[in-house]
C-alpha cells in the first residue's frame, strides 16, 4: 500500500484528488494540509510514502516545503503538482529534491503512474514547458526527446553545464569561464544535442535528474 499525504490550498481539490485515488487499489491517503507549515507538520507526524504537494500555497510554497523537509533529513518522495506551466518552480523544485512535476490537468492514469513510480524510488517529470506556444496539459512533450542515457560531456561541457543551471547567461558563462561568446554557444549546442534536448530549462532539468552537475 502507497500511503499519500495531500497538500494543496483548495479543500475542494484535497477532496476530488482524495476521492479519485480511493478508485485505485494499492494507493491511500492518510493525511492532508492546507498550506505548507501543515505540510511540513503533516509529513513529519505521518510519514508518508508519496508526497502530492501543490506548488502555490499559502505561509510555504511547496520548493519551500521540499527543501524545508530535505534540510531535516524527512523528504518523501515528492510530486510536485500546479495549475501553471512554471519553469522556475519546475527547475527549482527538483533541484530542491522533488521526484516529479506534474501539472494538475493531467488524466488519472498518469498521476497515479507517477505516485506509484516515485515511490518505487524513480522520478517523473511530465509537463510542457512555458515555452513558445501554449501545449495541452496532458502532453509529454520534451519528455519524448530525451535519451534515457545522455552521451557523456566534455569536462569542459561539464563546466558550461553546471553554470547553466545557476541561470546565466552565456556571455556570463564566458566571462566565468574566460572563453569566447561563440565557443560557449557551440559548447551549449553540444550538450543540447547531447542529453537530446532542445532549449536550456530541458538541459537543467537532465543534469538535475541524471546528477551530471
Amino acid at each position: 500500500m502507497i500511503r499519500v499525504c495531500l497538500a494543496d490550498d483548495q479543500a475542494l481539490m484535497r477532496s476530488g484528488l482524495r476521492a479519485l485515488l480511493a478508485l485505485f487499489e494499492g494507493i491511500e491517503v492518510i493525511a492532508e494540509a492546507e498550506d505548507g507549515e501543515a505540510a511540513i507538520d503533516a509529513v513529519l507526524r505521518c510519514k508518508p510514502d508519496v508526497l502530492l504537494l501543490d506548488v502555490r500555497m499559502p505561509k510555504l510554497h511547496g520548493v519551500q516545503v521540499v527543501s524545508a523537509l530535505a534540510a531535516r533529513g524527512a523528504l518523501p518522495p515528492t510530486l510536485l503538482l500546479t495549475t501553471f506551466e512554471d519553469d522556475a518552480a519546475l527547475v527549482g523544485g527538483i533541484r530542491a529534491g522533488a521526484r516529479g512535476f506534474l501539472l494538475k490537468g493531467v488524466t488519472a492514469e498518469t498521476l497515479v503512474e507517477a505516485i506509484r513510480a516515485v515511490a518505487a524510488g524513480g522520478t517523473f517529470l511530465y509537463a510542457p514547458l512555458a515555452t513558445g506556444p501554449a501545449q495541452p496539459a496532458t502532453s509529454t512533450g520534451w519528455r519524448q526527446d530525451v535519451f534515457d542515457t545522455p552521451e557523456a560531456l566534455t569536462s569542459r561541457e561539464r563546466d558550461v553545464l553546471k553554470l547553466l543551471t545557476s541561470g546565466i547567461s552565456n556571455p556570463q558563462i564566458a566571462a566565468a569561464l574566460n572563453l569566447g561568446e561563440g565557443t560557449v554557444r557551440n559548447h551549449v549546442s553540444n550538450i543540447f544535442s547531447k542529453l537530446g534536448v532542445t532549449d536550456r530549462t530541458k538541459a537543467v532539468l537532465i543534469a538535475l535528474q541524471n546528477h551530471l552537475v
